[in-house]
């Protein structure tokens, strides 16, 4: 049966090529339509947020060594600012930004970490700004951002890539891309740490004026500093819900009225008050 077998072998032959056609098109497909593909020529993948910063080596370096000498000198003594650089280019240089996870980022946590005293911690959300200002503007509390690790990283954008020089200078994925990029699970992780190790009095600041409702479920406060607040060691949470000028009063109103001198509410003396 010569003549059947020829015909199984054409049928086996061309099911065959369909099947490569199939996977050759799924690839080219995916090249196409997935999120951070790679350009010809070993070019590093595509994103739609800025990339990272080109004097990040300096960056981190500087801010390091600014806060030993200016705000924690003691700190001095056990830190080493080149290996808490080097922890934190491996956490990331070489790889696809979309597969980091929180072990990538231990040892520079171990290297980068430092005790917050009790009663001083101060959690935020939706009032970046203010809370800063008011740490800046007092000194009797500290922010994730206030601490070496924040401080050294706030406001840094970066991420690696699988193609030489192993850093994307170009652009780096957003949240709505993948949710394991560099930046996203470095503040999970860094803020877990911080919640951790918060104890007595915790200090919460958030932001009243928000329609949607000042607590957020998917805030990082939300969503992670919250459950991991030690019950053992944390005494007593102080929410401050801070409104927008005009509204009710409280602690931050001097700091809110550097910004806004001319409202009335930072007046010396209220228009009720005042003479005709």
């Amino acid at each position: 049966m010569p003549g059947s077998r020829r015909r199984q072998r054409g049928v086996l032959l061309a099911g065959i090529a369909l099947l490569l056609a199939a996977l050759v098109l799924a690839v080219v497909l995916a090249s196409v339509f997935m999120p951070g593909r790679e350009a010809a020529g070993g070019q590093p993948l595509r994103w739609q947020d800025r990339g990272t910063a080109r004097s990040l080596r300096e960056i981190v370096l500087g801010r390091c060594y600014s806060y030993l000498a200016e705000r924690h000198p003691a700190l001095g003594r056990d830190t080493d600012c080149l290996k808490i650089w080097e922890s934190f280019k491996y956490a990331f240089i070489y790889k696809n930004p979309c597969n980091t996870t929180a072990e990538d980022y231990q040892p520079l946590m171990e290297l980068a970490g430092h005790p917050i005293p009790c009663n001083k911690s101060l959690f935020w959300s939706k009032t970046n700004d203010l809370a800063h200002r008011y740490t800046k503007s007092s000194h009797n509390l500290l922010t994730l951002e206030d601490s070496l690790l924040g401080y050294m990283f706030d406001g840094v954008s970066w991420c690696g890539d699988p193609s030489a020089p192993g850093i994307n200078y170009e652009s780096c994925p957003k949240r709505s891309e993948c949710e394991s990029n560099p930046v996203s699970v470095f503040w999970k992780t860094a803020s877990k740490r911080f919640a951790e190790a918060a104890c007595g009095v915790v200090q919460v600041m958030l932001n009243g004026s928000i329609e949607a409702g000042a607590f957020r479920s998917s805030s990082i406060f939300g969503s992670i500093e919250v459950f991991n607040l030690n019950p053992n060691k944390v005494s007593e949470i102080q929410i401050w819900l801070m409104h927008d000028i005009g509204g009710p009063q409280r602690p931050v109103q001097l700091l809110q009225c550097v910004r806004t001198p001319d409202h009335q509410d930072c007046r010396l003396c209220p228009s009720s008050m005042e003479t005709p």
